[in-house]
C-alpha cells in the first residue's frame, strides 16, 4: 500500500503495548484502547489516540489489532463492534485465545460482516520480542486481500509466516507454546537435579552451549534462575492458560502436558502466577 493504514490496538497489556509503541515509532497513525485506561496514557505524547471505548478507537481505521486477555473478553469485545467497525476494515486477532474461541469468530464475523477480512494472527515471541520488533507472526486468512494487515506485521515484526486458512495459526501456536512449556518444565527439572549433583546454571549451561541442546531461550530462562528475577516475560498464569487451550484442543492424550497442568496450577495456588512461567523452578525448590 502507498499509504500506511491507520490502525487500532483494542488491548494494552505488555504486548500491545509494544506493538503500539512500535507503529507510532513508524510513523502510523494509532488509536488505542484498554480496559484500565492508565496502559496507554505513557503512549499518548507519543501520539497514541486514546478512546475511551473500543467502539472509539476503531471506527476510523482500517487495521485493528486485537491483544486481549483471554478468549471470552475477545469474543465479548469484538461481538460489540460489529457495527462500529469501518466497511472493509480488517480484523488481526494476535492473542492467544484457544481453537473454539477463534472459529467462532471467524464464523461469527462471516455471518455478520462478510465485508470484513478476520485474520488470525497469533505470535510467537514475548514481552522483550515485542518491545523490539523481533517477534513471528503466525498468520492465517484470505492473504490476497491482507495488503494492509502485512504493512502493519512488518512494522511489529520480524517476519510474517502464513499458515493458510483462518484458524490454522491458532492451532500451530498452541503446538509452539506446547513445546515452550514443556521445554520450562525439564529446564526447571534438570537445573534442580544439576544444583543436588553441586553444578550450577552456569556450569549447566557451558555444557549445553555450542551444541544442538543450546536453545537460547534456554539461555535466557537460565539467567533468570540465576539471577532469582522473574519479571515476567510471559506470566505463569497465562502460559498455563495456554497448556488449557491445547489440552481442551486435543484429539489425543497429552498426558506430559496434563502433568505440567497439575504442577503449574499448584505454583498459581501457591501465589506464583504473575511472575515469569520460569519460576517454576522457585516453586519446585520450595
Amino acid at each position: 500500500m502507498s499509504q500506511k493504514p491507520e490502525v487500532a490496538v483494542l488491548g494494552l497489556g505488555a504486548m500491545g503495548h509494544a506493538f503500539a509503541a512500535n507503529l507510532l515509532k513508524k510513523g502510523f497513525t494509532v488509536h488505542g484502547w484498554n480496559r484500565t485506561r492508565a496502559r496507554g496514557e505513557d503512549l499518548v505524547d507519543a501520539g497514541l489516540k486514546l478512546a475511551d471505548t473500543a467502539s472509539d478507537a476503531v471506527k476510523l481505521v482500517d487495521v485493528v489489532i486485537t491483544m486481549l486477555s483471554d478468549g471470552d473478553t475477545t469474543e465479548e469485545v469484538l461481538h460489540s463492534l460489529k457495527y462500529a467497525l469501518k466497511q472493509g476494515a480488517t480484523i488481526c486477532q494476535m492473542g492467544t485465545i484457544g481453537v473454539e474461541k477463534t472459529d467462532a469468530l471467524i464464523a461469527f464475523f462471516a455471518d455478520v460482516r462478510d465485508d470484513i477480512l478476520f485474520i488470525d494472527a497469533p505470535v510467537s515471541g514475548t514481552k522483550a520480542p515485542a518491545e523490539n520488533a523481533q517477534i513471528l507472526v503466525m498468520a492465517s486468512g484470505d492473504q490476497s486481500r491482507a495488503g494492509a494487515a502485512e504493512t502493519v506485521f512488518a512494522a511489529i515484526g520480524k517476519g510474517t509466516q502464513w499458515l493458510g486458512e483462518a484458524g490454522k495459526s491458532s492451532r500451530m501456536k498452541l503446538v509452539v507454546n506446547s513445546w515452550l512449556i514443556g521445554l520450562m518444565q525439564s529446564l526447571a527439572e534438570s537445573t534442580r537435579l544439576a544444583e543436588q549433583f553441586g553444578f550450577s546454571t552456569d556450569d549447566l549451561w557451558k555444557v549445553l552451549e555450542g551444541g544442538p541442546l543450546a536453545a537460547p531461550y534456554a539461555k535466557m530462562k537460565l539467567g533468570m534462575i540465576a539471577s532469582d528475577d522473574y519479571t515476567p516475560q510471559m506470566h505463569l498464569i497465562w502460559a498455563l492458560k495456554d497448556a488449557r487451550l491445547a489440552l481442551d484442543a486435543a484429539d489425543s492424550k497429552l498426558p506430559a502436558l496434563e502433568n505440567i497442568v497439575d504442577v503449574w496450577q499448584q505454583a498459581v495456588d501457591a501465589g506464583y502466577g504473575e511472575q515469569d512461567l520460569a519460576v517454576i523452578y522457585k516453586y519446585l525448590k520450595a
